[in-house]
């Protein structure tokens, strides 16, 4: 736990002093491209949002082959200037195995920063920077660990309406990945490589910046999006093997918030087995709340 609180505090001072630099905006938006929040690969942007999921997956088990895992998971983020950020979550979970009582319980507490380094509008670019922890101890012992781990993190983001008008069909496409190495507090656990990278397609975008298609509402504020979520072994006898999920789905996305559903298709057998769902309630409380919580704190 100790080193989880000293790299989050490190980091935090380190990224208030460049903070100083208004590049920050509401949500992820760089030109006229708003990233959405998308559901298993966080985005780059830096903001005031309450975040929902509700996921569903058939995972591998050492004693029966697959366990369901049901999970809650919250997570609230907050500015403390216009390009620094924390986030505060956690997941209450169970595990059902055949012929065994299910297990449940809270996840570690997981803490964040994030730092928005770099946005050009014109290109709709976004790089943010960030470090991610999970606080060993602060879980239930059935679903939690003993130890802390802690991922410094690269976010970015990509829109395509700098293309040229030939290719306007293609301008509503977008791209955002991330990658971030996980380190233990354990030294007898693994440590792994996160990475995940979406492929977004913004009706809204379409509409708006391209050519207005006549979609009506709900249609007009679709994103359908495919989402690849994986974890690469750096270390210990796992080195090398990558597991993950690959999630197709759509967001239905407003000012204020936004709705999210995908599926979760297991990347290889070492992932899991069966197609699992992702259901995402996301509020903006930067547009919600604009005056009071939803602003920076300095």
């Amino acid at each position: 736990m100790r080193n989880v609180l000293v790299v989050l505090v490190r980091a935090t001072f380190g990224l208030a002093i460049a903070s100083m630099t208004p590049l920050g905006h509401a949500h992820a938006i760089a030109g006229n491209r708003i990233f959405p929040a998308t559901m298993a690969v966080d985005d780059p942007g830096v903001g005031d949002e309450l975040d929902f999921q509700f996921g569903h997956i058939r995972t591998p088990n050492d004693d029966s082959g697959t366990a369901s895992v049901n999970t809650w998971s919250a997570n609230y983020s907050k500015t403390i200037t216009p390009n620094l950020g924390f986030s505060v979550g956690d997941n209450y979970a169970t595990q059902r195995v055949s012929g065994s009582p299910a297990a449940k319980g809270f996840d570690n507490l997981g803490l964040g920063i994030k730092y928005l380094v770099y946005v050009n509008p014109v290109h709709e670019f976004m790089l943010s920077v960030g470090v991610n922890g999970a606080i060993g101890g602060s879980g239930s012992k059935a679903i939690g660990s003993s130890y802390s781990t802690y991922t410094p993190t690269i976010y970015a983001g990509k829109g395509f309406g700098d293309l040229p008008d030939a290719l306007g069909w293609l301008k509503p496409f977008a791209i955002t990945g991330t990658v971030g190495q996980q380190y233990a507090s354990d030294s007898s656990v693994s440590n792994a490589l996160n990475w995940g990278m979406t492929l977004q397609y913004s009706l809204p975008y379409l509409q708006s910046f391209v050519k207005n298609v006549g979609l009506s509402k709900p249609f007009s504020n679709l994103i359908p999006v495919v989402e690849l979520a994986m974890s690469t072994c750096t270390s210990g006898s796992c080195s090398g093997r990558t597991t993950g999920t690959i999630n197709p789905g759509i967001i239905w996305e407003s000012r204020t918030g936004q709705i999210g559903l995908e599926m979760q298709i297991p990347a290889n057998r070492a992932s899991g087995r069966g197609i699992g769902v992702l259901l995402q309630t996301h509020f903006f409380f930067d547009d919600i709340f604009p005056k009071s919580i939803g602003k920076p704190i300095f």
